[in-house]
């Protein structure tokens, strides 16, 4: 039998898997339009249920000993690696994935997952100087339930590294999929969990829209939320969060330059551009959206990234070996296209690409771009590769840092001190000198400045126990002391 089975099917996951208040939703596959899957759907109500499940779980949960969480950890692990290939099939179809970034996902949901496993052993605590003659301690305890609230583009990526971490420290957590890739971002972290042998209602999944969001955000039992998804919302979230005196980790959106100097082999330098922008249709935060290349190169590479543009195969990802998919629907393809259409009319060259059938948008070249047009200023959130040439260092570090987003950052060069210097002067979360700008490694600390999001909050060990650990000062004295009252 299937690992996921069919029980999940029109259902959400508290306990067990039962009827959501929300209804049930088709899943669509974006490259053919078909119904591969049914869905359930959370209400707001069901948020206030599983917060309650979920509280009284986690205070058993945080009681084990610390080797039980993290054997369910890395057994985690071990399930998401024996049941990579099913997954696989879900994120192809479902998410529009090329068979390598699936198996990607299903690698890291693996590495999340045994990195957790070391938390619950981790030291959880400091000794304190004091004045005064007492043991002075800090130590670090779970916050109790943690709300998720993960996109549609890397879902299982982008729901794990929160999920896995908060599990470990001994929290109860609510994960919020999106809609349109629940079955992978959602069902797939519910099962492996379910075997992996986590307590029932420790995790729950509910697939819902904005107001199912506000619910975790609001709801009194949930005092972390770690959200990822556009600076828009992350905005909302964080402005409700605070009215409610929650903590909140935000992964927003990006605009992520790659500069590349006039010293660098113009052919690989293209290589590495292209994957920066073409990789997962450019749905990724971190890709590349923005070349700043020498102009003494500039045309050059231009050419080149267009030529390796057009040769890149798009197609359905589930029938054949393609090298893009298709976005994850016709909403994102048209908000891809208005950007490419209003650049080339503000005067850039389009030097391929720019078109589409059904899902399917064509790797985009956009030359010459106008400093100001959406598809330079914006996040695009598609296979679009815009140019723009420089002259000098001090230019190129004041176009990268022309941006509220300070996400990623990508300097391709054969200098690599300067290169590091010239970083220096570029605010972002993440800097790769001679690689393109989507990277991720679950041991990493993870995030971006300015409108990108509120700094590194997931991957590694002090910043995950920093994430989802409450710090309580804690003293001890042998007798009772003396007070002049």
């Amino acid at each position: 039998m299937e690992f996921l089975g069919s029980q999940w099917q029109g259902k959400i996951h508290l306990r067990d898997w039962v009827d959501g208040g929300g209804g049930v939703r088709a899943a669509i596959e974006p490259a053919t339009g078909a119904e591969i899957g049914q869905v359930g759907m959370a209400a707001p109500a069901d948020v206030a249920t599983a917060a309650g499940i979920a509280t009284e779980a986690q205070k058993d949960w945080a009681a084990r000993p610390y080797a039980e969480r993290a054997a369910v950890l890395r057994k985690a692990g071990d399930l998401w690696e024996q049941h990579a290939e099913e997954v696989h099939g879900w994120l192809i179809r479902e998410a529009g994935s090329i068979g390598p970034k699936a198996s990607f996902e299903t690698h890291t949901a693996a590495e999340e997952c045994y990195e957790a496993a070391a938390l619950p052993s981790h030291p959880y605590g400091e000794l304190l100087r004091s004045m005064q003659p007492r043991l002075s301690m800090a130590r670090r305890l779970p916050v109790g339930v943690v709300g998720v609230i993960a996109p549609f583009n890397v879902p299982i990526v982008l729901s794990i590294r929160a999920v896995a971490p908060a599990l470990a420290l001994g929290n109860a957590v609510i994960l919020k999929p999106d809609p349109r890739t629940s079955i992978s971002g959602g069902v797939t972290l519910a099962r492996i969990f379910e075997e992996a042998g986590l307590p029932a209602g420790v995790l729950t999944v509910l697939p819902g829209g904005a107001d199912v969001g506000e619910a975790i955000v609001t709801d009194p039992h949930i005092r972390v939320i770690a959200f990822t998804g556009s600076t828009r919302a992350g905005r909302a979230v964080a402005a409700l969060a605070a009215q409610h005196l929650k903590r909140v980790h935000l992964e927003l959106g990006g605009n992520s330059a790659l500069i590349v100097l006039g010293d660098v082999d113009v052919d690989k330098a293209s290589s590495v551009g292209a994957f920066g922008s073409f990789f997962h249709q450019g749905q990724v935060c971190m890709a590349t959206a923005r070349h700043l290349v020498h102009e003494s190169i500039a045309d050059s590479y231009t050419a080149a990234l267009a030529a390796r543009a057009e040769k890149l195969p798009v197609g359905d990802p589930h029938t054949g070996q393609v090298a893009l998919g298709p976005v994850i629907d016709a909403r994102q393809r048209d908000t891809i296209h208005r950007a490419v259409t209003a650049t080339v009319d503000a005067g850039a060259t389009l030097h391929t690409g720019g078109t589409y059938e059904g899902l399917f948008y064509r790797p985009t070249v956009l030359g010459n771009v106008p400093v100001t047009s959406p598809a330079y200023v914006e996040e695009v959130f598609g296979p679009v590769a815009p140019v723009v040439a420089f002259s000098t260092l001090e230019e190129a570090a004041a176009m990268a840092r022309d941006t509220e987003y300070g996400l990623s950052l990508g300097i391709l060069t054969n200098d690599v001190m300067k290169g590091l210097d010239l970083a220096a002067q570029i605010p972002s979360g993440l800097v790769h000198i001679n690689d393109q700008t989507i990277n991720d490694e679950a041991t990493i600390p993870f995030g971006g400045v300015g409108a990108s999001g509120t700094g590194s909050r997931h991957g590694g060990a002090q910043a995950n126990i920093e994430a989802f650990t409450e710090t309580q000062w804690v003293t001890l004295r042998g007798d009772l002391p003396a007070y002049p009252f």
